[in-house]
């Protein structure tokens, strides 16, 4: 079983070390220890937790075969007559989308703006990060 470090969890849930400390005390979490005597949470825990707390966009209510959605907030806008790149941070992530210089006129993307990046993929190449730490 993979077990994850308290500053891991919670750099891959979005919060602080201090609020996985939190949710282990409320119960919310269980924690284990590792190896090395440390306090640690199994990965399947961990996953179930965030898979829970995983909240979908709300969108217009358009049924979508895109599973990947994340509300973000526009960080750049570069436009050329033709094309334009546009970049959001979603959370910890980084997402760059290439359109039509069009579509970001009728979008109203700019930065400040909140946008949602809708990712369908058939190419998503996953790293295993097991003996590596």
């Amino acid at each position: 079983m993979t077990h994850i470090r308290i500053s891991d969890a919670a750099l891959f849930l979005g919060v602080s070390d201090d609020t996985v400390r939190r949710w282990i005390h409320a119960g919310t979490l269980t924690s284990v220890t590792d190896g090395s005597g440390r306090m640690a949470i199994e990965g399947r825990t961990l996953a179930e937790l965030a898979k829970a707390q995983a909240k979908a966009p709300d969108a217009s209510g358009a049924a979508s075969s895109a599973r990947n959605r994340f509300v973000g907030l526009v960080t750049a806008v570069k436009t050329d007559v033709v094309m334009a790149q546009v970049e959001m941070q979603c959370g910890p992530f980084r997402v760059v989308s290439l359109m039509s210089s069009e579509a970001v006129e009728e979008l109203g993307l700019e930065p400040g703006s909140v946008a949602v990046a809708v990712i369908k993929s058939t190419n998503v190449i996953i790293e295993s990060l097991e003996g590596s730490s």
